[in-house]
């Protein structure tokens, strides 16, 4: 897929009102990621993590935000770790070390602006 379109099914979720918490369903043992916006100046996608999944220490050239509308997760952003529940967000900075772990099951949104 180009960055310029969107992924397949945005046309069936545009313009309409919807609950993120539909929109991306828990697997077990697993994260599950559903990319809602692709453009070339950012992203935002949704995903699911399983109790005790999560996503190892990586960085990344723009700053994220991650909003979290299910459950709980660790978020540790260059060896400080936070507890983000449902409701809660955390910037994420351009280029720091960060990863997620669930606490219990969670749900959340990542939005990267790349300008």
């Amino acid at each position: 897929m180009e960055n310029n379109e969107e992924p397949r099914d945005a046309k069936r979720i545009t313009g309409i009102a919807l609950k993120l918490n539909d929109l991306v369903g828990y697997q077990g043992d697993a994260v599950v990621s559903k990319t809602i916006v692709d453009k070339n100046t950012g992203t935002v996608t949704l995903f699911s993590f399983d109790t005790e999944q999560g996503l190892s220490e990586h960085t990344a050239p723009f700053d994220a935000l991650v909003y979290i509308f299910d459950g709980e997760a660790e978020v540790t952003i260059s060896g400080e770790s936070n507890r983000i529940k449902q409701g809660e967000m955390i910037i994420m900075p351009a280029n720091e070390p960060h990863a997620l772990r669930a606490i219990e099951k969670f749900k959340m949104m990542l939005v990267m602006i790349k300008s």
